[in-house]
């Protein structure tokens, strides 16, 4: 194996016994200091490797890479093909298409991304089981520590927010938890933004990384895509969830509506203690989209 990306000892030896031969290894990490993936590449093979950064994070990834097996199709989800525990690392398949996020589509397309996007969660969610008792308690708590994080965020940011903004992330404190009982639980992807999107014109959507997949409020799917490009665009929301069957319910539509403006002030607080304007950046325009979108 001649890498031109820096990989562990360890790590190359098991990427050498499972893709024997003189193997060309190309970094293709997200630019964040827990992404570390490869792509290897050795005669007609090829595969994806990869180093979860954390325990929990490669078991949700193992168990999503066995869900994916059972509720999508070979060329909708990539298969796993090895795992190590010890290692934290798993070897994927290649799926065919490019990554949606940054890719020049014309309008027309990107409402069929965005329709098909929608009808493959729509079955991912469809398969899923029943949450457990203890998973319903954490789900629920999870929506308690985003109402008080709001509120937190709300103390620090309250100078740099107008009366309607405040107000809406008052309404995320009151409001949120409140709501919680109301949302459909499933099991869920957990990162189903546009960079984990694949689009090929033949093959169709596929999706990629599932080391956040598990049991949690349904709607949460969306909320990144609420604030970061639905808000601007109704037709791709319009597009997405006729792909997905059904419309929101008003529980649901209040909730994504409130999480996505926590979203908004907690990239805000963060920006604003870390000096970091691009975060500013991000959290004012979300706020901004947040407050017009009631």
């Amino acid at each position: 194996m001649t890498p031109d990306a820096p990989l562990p000892s360890e790590l190359r030896r098991w990427i050498s016994s499972h893709l024997p031969g003189n193997a060309t290894v190309t970094d293709v990490s997200w630019a964040r200091d827990d992404s570390r993936v490869w792509h290897v590449a050795a005669g007609i093979d090829e595969a994806f490797v990869k180093l979860s950064p954390t325990p929990e994070n490669y078991a949700r990834e193992v168990h999503g890479y066995a869900y994916a097996q059972h509720a999508l199709a070979a060329h909708e989800a990539p298969r796993l093909l090895a795992a190590d525990p010890g290692l934290q690392a798993i070897m994927t398949s290649p799926l065919p298409g490019r990554v949606v996020r940054g890719l020049a589509l014309e309008e027309q397309e990107e409402r069929q991304v965005h329709e098909l996007a929608g009808r493959l969660l729509y079955r991912w969610h469809s398969h899923s089981e029943p949450a457990l008792d203890q998973d319903r308690k954490h789900i629920l708590a999870s929506l308690a520590d985003q109402a008080e994080e709001a509120a937190a965020c709300l103390k620090s940011t309250a100078a740099y927010l107008d009366t309607a903004q405040r107000a809406l992330i008052e309404r995320v404190r009151d409001e949120l938890p409140q709501l919680a009982e109301e949302l459909p639980l499933v099991y869920r992807h957990g990162d189903y933004s546009t960079r984990n999107w694949l689009w090929h014109p033949e093959h169709g959507h596929g999706v990629i990384d599932f080391a956040m997949a598990a049991h949690g409020v349904a709607v949460e799917e969306f909320v990144w895509l609420c604030g970061a490009v639905w808000a601007p665009r109704p037709d791709l929301k319009d597009a997405y969830l006729a792909g997905y069957g059904r419309a929101l319910s008003d529980a649901e539509q209040q909730a994504l509506l409130l999480l996505t403006a926590r979203l908004g002030v907690s990239y805000l607080n963060t920006g604003l203690a870390k000096r970091e304007p691009m975060l500013v950046e991000r959290g004012r325009l979300i706020l901004d989209r947040m407050r017009d979108y009631q």
